[in-house]
């Protein structure tokens, strides 16, 4: 008797890398809280301000972009024996 089932798999895409305060903008050398993939091959860091910057045409030539810029936005937590 012939399986007619599909195969079916449980995997997951993997996520990128997360970026660390060591990526460093590729224009100014700044944090970098943006990763581009070209659809060239290779991949290109940027802080937030050259990312906006530079965002139109960073849409154009993506195949990804990683943003992380809502790092930015985060508050850091206060203990109590900061206040």
């Amino acid at each position: 008797m012939e399986r007619k089932e599909a195969d079916v798999t449980t995997a997951i895409a993997p996520q990128p890398a997360a970026l660390t305060a060591g990526d460093r903008c590729d224009r100014c050398g700044a944090q970098a809280y943006l990763r581009v993939e070209l659809q060239t091959g290779g991949e290109l860091l940027f802080c937030a301000h050259h990312a906006r910057e530079h965002g139109d045409k960073l849409r154009q030539v993506a195949a990804t972009v990683h943003d992380e810029t809502h790092k930015l936005d985060d508050k850091p937590a206060v203990s109590d024996s900061d206040l």
